[in-house]
């Protein structure tokens, strides 16, 4: 029978699990020190052995708490009870004005907009939940709907208290970080060690965080700063500034580098100042977040599919590389809008060798006064396209010419008339069925990752298309050997071979479908997204606005595209036609297996095709994703896989071979 702990020692131990906590929060969250860290040490020992010789004295909150237990076998995947959003971006003077002047459009003021500048700290979002006051969740972002539980990983941050001063219900949010002396320190190790050195401490933070033996992450010594109370509304205070207090009122740590703001010219001087002081701190600064301050303009304001619209990441300059721009082309995409793209003289920034960059429209050509011939300076901001920041005049000689818009472009069909499209900066072809124009659809309707006809390539179609046998995407699926005999190249054994290629692509995913319909702005990943959203064909043509625009990843300007594509009668009729030949199979509910695994897939697969294990992976319920992140969980790798191989291994994401794979995904 286990000793009964005397009144005494119960009060010894309640007085030393305060003694620990009150060092702790001045240590960790107030940066000050009232006794050293061996005499601190000595205290957690002192308790420990309390708690091992008297167990039912343990509680929750208890310090020895912060690193204990087996290490997981897995992460369990959780719900967020609050949707977990991103920022948008601005990285100019002029796009944090541009921001400023939506602001107060939306609210149809001129005054003076009241901000809140806090520091963007480079690191991983963690979301954390509180009842009464004890800490009873951590989780991950994931893919803002479901993250990860990481509440073992958390509990050994010091700077994250396991009981709040008040007990209060709340959901917060915040920014887990790691020290750069820490970050160098094992960096330094690493190399004694010949092994690879971390590129980032975000990327090091988020890897941590996903070990699976706390004992690791608590060597580590990770920090936390917290900057938003997100759940219950009715506990949120009324400004930014004051739910900051509330925050640090509770006993949660909060970066002291806060500022409110008077109007944008304030917030453009706080964040030039800390472009210059960023340095000095421990930790690594990427820019500044700007928030409105009244909670009453907030919720007015609301949010987009992805982002809030009252807050922005006012981020710091990114790497610059200046080149020349050798010409300026104008593209036609698949819905008739050019584009302007300058061609480059090869430049490396970032580790990528570049060529091309887009100049977005007219207007930006006219802001930049960019001409063929300029030196120019161009920014890469880590996976952002490059983007050309301005225009290098001193560097001019009187040879460069200025781009001016022609009244006609050839890929615009045989009249080649352009219009600017009413309301916006943008030109498009007048003829909207232009024939690069229906090349580009019928080459995208007919290739691999739509409706994957074989035989049919873009050289086909493009004598399909000039000798008018189709018109629309329903003809190639009424097309008659007696046609096609009658072209050139054409025998009777490949007409038979594309009729029965023709004959097999009758039947196609939902997604494939969706994609196959040249939307404007709806590829590949948003079609998926919406496959696995509505289920049918049927549902997805009647979603409202509001249906669309509260899909993740899907946002305004995609939602607008949709309902517009449909408002089009020539569309419909199309669609009413396509649907009489082809039969649309709705996603398969099979097993969940892969249940929010994000998987990349890297080099040669040698038994199973790169379109037939993503087909597998999101049957399986995984998805798929072309670059590696903190939020990849499996890199496949073939043969010759490439840096994606190396960026996982930094990463420290599980690396599988094609047998795993496929053991994985039976």
């Amino acid at each position: 029978m286990k000793e009964k702990a005397s009144k005494d020692i119960v009060e010894k131990y309640e007085k030393l699990k305060k003694v620990v906590e009150k060092h702790r929060y001045d240590y960790h969250v107030l940066d000050k020190q009232e006794i050293s860290e061996e005499a601190l040490d000595s205290l957690k020992n002192e308790l420990v052995k309390l708690e091992e010789k008297f167990p039912h004295l343990i509680t929750a909150d208890s310090p020895s708490q912060r690193v204990a237990g087996k290490p997981l076998d897995k992460f369990e995947k959780v719900p967020h009870k609050v949707a977990q959003w991103s920022f948008n971006d601005a990285f100019t003077e002029e796009d944090i004005e541009n921001f400023d002047k939506k602001i107060k459009r939306a609210l149809g003021t001129e005054k003076q907009i009241e901000y809140v500048c806090e520091l963007k700290i480079d690191g991983m979002h963690i979301v954390l939940e509180y009842k009464k006051g004890e800490l009873i969740m951590a989780s991950s972002r994931g893919d803002g709907k479901i993250g990860e539980n990481v509440l073992m990983n958390v509990k050994t941050i010091q700077s994250i208290p396991l009981k709040l001063k008040e007990k209060v219900d709340a959901i917060v949010e915040g920014e887990i970080w790691m020290a750069k002396d820490i970050f160098n320190k094992i960096n330094e190790e690493r190399k004694k060690n010949d092994l690879d050195l971390y590129a980032n401490p975000r990327n090091l933070t988020s890897g941590t965080m996903r070990q699976l033996n706390p004992n690791i992450v608590a060597q580590r010594k990770l920090d936390c700063f917290i900057y938003d109370i997100s759940y219950p509304e009715k506990i949120v205070p009324k400004t930014q500034k004051e739910e900051l207090e509330q925050l640090k009122d509770w006993g949660l740590k909060v970066s002291k580098y806060f500022e409110v703001c008077h109007g944008i010219a304030e917030v453009i001087a706080f964040w030039k100042k800390w472009q210059k002081k960023s340095g000095k701190e421990n930790y690594w600064i990427d820019g500044v977040v700007i928030k409105v301050n009244e909670r009453s303009l907030q919720n007015k304001l609301g949010y987009t599919g992805k982002a809030p619209r009252f807050a922005i990441a006012f981020k710091f300059p990114t790497e610059q590389v200046t080149t020349e721009i050798e010409d300026i082309i104008l593209q036609v995409g698949r819905t008739g809008v050019l584009t302007p793209v300058a061609h480059l003289k090869p430049v490396s920034i970032l580790g990528s060798i570049v060529s091309r960059a887009t100049l977005h429209n007219e207007d930006e050509i006219k802001r930049l006064d960019v001409r063929i011939g300029d030196t120019i300076i161009l920014e890469k901001a880590g996976d952002v396209i490059p983007k050309v920041v301005s225009v290098v005049k001193e560097m001019r000689i009187g040879k460069e010419k200025a781009f001016l818009y022609p009244k006609k472009v050839l890929a615009c069909g045989v009249d080649g008339s352009i219009e600017k499209i009413p309301g916006q900066v943008a030109w498009r072809c007048v003829n909207k069925n232009s024939f690069a124009q229906q090349k580009r659809k019928f080459h995208h309707f007919v290739s691999k990752k739509v409706f994957n006809i074989d035989g049919l390539g873009p050289k086909v179609i493009d004598v399909l298309l000039e000798e008018n046998l189709i018109n629309s995407f329903d003809d190639i699926f009424s097309l008659k050997k007696g046609d096609l005999l009658l072209l050139p190249r054409f025998a009777e054994k490949s007409v038979d071979n594309l009729l029965e290629s023709i004959e097999n692509a009758r039947e196609i995913d939902l997604a494939r479908f969706i994609m196959s319909l040249s939307i404007d702005q709806v590829g590949e990943e948003t079609a998926i997204d919406l496959a696995n959203r509505f289920g049918s064909f049927e549902k997805f043509k009647r979603a409202s606005l509001e249906d669309l625009d509260n899909i993740e990843g899907v946002g305004e300007v995609v939602s607008q595209a949709i309902i517009e594509w449909f408002k089009d009668k020539e569309n419909l009729k199309m669609l009413e036609r396509l649907l009489k030949e082809v039969q649309i199979k709705n996603p398969q509910k099979t097993s969940q297996k892969l249940k929010a695994q994000v998987f990349v897939l890297t080099g040669t697969l040698e038994t199973i095709g790169r379109d037939e294990a993503k087909e597998k992976i999101r049957l399986l319920g995984g998805s798929v994703s072309s670059s590696v992140s903190v939020k990849t969980n499996f890199v496949v790798a073939g043969e010759k896989a490439g840096s994606k191989l190396d960026k996982a291994k930094k990463l420290g994401v599980k690396i599988i071979n094609e047998k795993e794979f496929l053991k994985l995904i039976q």
